[in-house]
């Protein structure tokens, strides 16, 4: 047995010709938050330290879809959620609707440890930031640029208009897709086992771009998105619903629980049967520090690294170091 850690910065629609500027700041943000993790397990951190301080660290870098860089709703507003979870006590805290808080991940362990809860969002959640004293900011702090621009293209893409070509009350979809194959820019999540055989999970993110105000998606569902238990960590990311309708975490978990699949196999047959629509990627580790990092997408952003000196970080299917 020994520690082992995974992690990822989003899945979609990753296009291969994503341009340099684009694609390097985030191979080097895995690159850094995965030295982060290594660093923390070497020293004998906890598999919950470790994941809620590596997703901190995703969740102040602008490239991801998690603090800093969340997207934006269709009013153009934030709505940030989170969850971590601690296989050894089954225990979780998430949080959603956030808009002011800085690291939405720590509120999400704040809830797990202060509250009797599990789960609080909006308002509730901002009062409890407040009475915590975590940090917060002016709403303003994440409303980047980039996600100005990412709301407008995909209020473009999705706009519906009358082909008068066609007979009458035919209806098209206009076609335009993100530009420069930045549609994903990526939920984040990191899984750990520690060297004591304890696993943790923790999925930060934005949400979808554009979605409706008060749309929750996978990230804070236990057993969607997130799902932690003695045998296994996940984490996963992509189109939120189609997570939640497979329960995509606890099936993985269920798999090796009920049928005695190993972790990779567990892991692949979910994506393969239970999320078959091309739009979902997971990130697992097991107790015995295998580690999974399957996807049905173009490409994840990815990260693992194990105690025996395996690491790995990746994009599409060749490894980029």
């Amino acid at each position: 047995m020994g520690w082992a850690i995974a992690l990822h910065g989003g899945a979609g629609d990753i296009s291969v010709s994503l341009p340099a500027e684009l694609r390097l700041p985030r191979e080097a943000a895995l690159r850094h938050c995965l030295q982060i993790g290594v660093a923390a397990l070497k020293a004998g951190r906890p598999a919950l330290d470790v994941v809620e301080l590596v997703v901190r660290e995703l969740e102040n870098i602008p490239c991801f879809n998690a603090g800093r860089g969340s997207v934006l709703t269709s009013n153009g507003t934030i709505e940030m959620e989170a969850c971590i979870m601690d296989g050894k006590t089954m225990k979780c805290g998430a949080v959603s609707g956030l808009k002011t808080v800085v690291n939405a991940i720590s509120l999400a362990r704040l809830v797990m440890e202060k509250t009797p809860h599990i789960y609080l969002a909006f308002d509730g959640a901002e009062a409890f930031a407040r009475e915590q004293g975590v940090e917060t900011v002016d709403s303003n702090h994440f409303i980047t640029p980039e996600n100005i621009e990412r709301l407008k293209q995909a209020k473009e893409a999705n706009r519906v208009q009358i082909d008068y070509t066609q007979p009458i009350k035919k209806v098209v979809e206009k076609e335009k897709p993100v530009a420069n194959g930045d549609s994903h820019i990526g939920t984040v999540g990191c899984v750990a086992v520690d060297n004591q055989g304890n696993l943790a999970t923790a999925t930060s993110t934005g949400g979808l771009v554009n979605k409706m105000v008060g749309r929750i998606g996978d990230t804070p569902i236990i057993g969607a998105g997130t799902y932690a238990n003695s045998l296994c960590a996940v984490s996963a990311t992509g189109k939120g619903e189609a997570i939640i309708r497979g329960t995509v975490a606890r099936d993985v978990a269920a798999l090796m629980e009920f049928k005695g699949l190993s972790l990779k196999d567990a892991a692949s047959c979910v994506i393969e049967e239970r999320a078959p629509s091309g739009n979902v990627g997971l990130v697992a580790v097991s107790a015995s520090g295998e580690v999974a990092m399957p996807y049905n997408t173009t490409g994840m952003f990815r990260a693992c690294a194990t105690e025996d000196g395996y690491s790995e970080i990746a994009i599409w299917q060749c490894r980029i170091e």
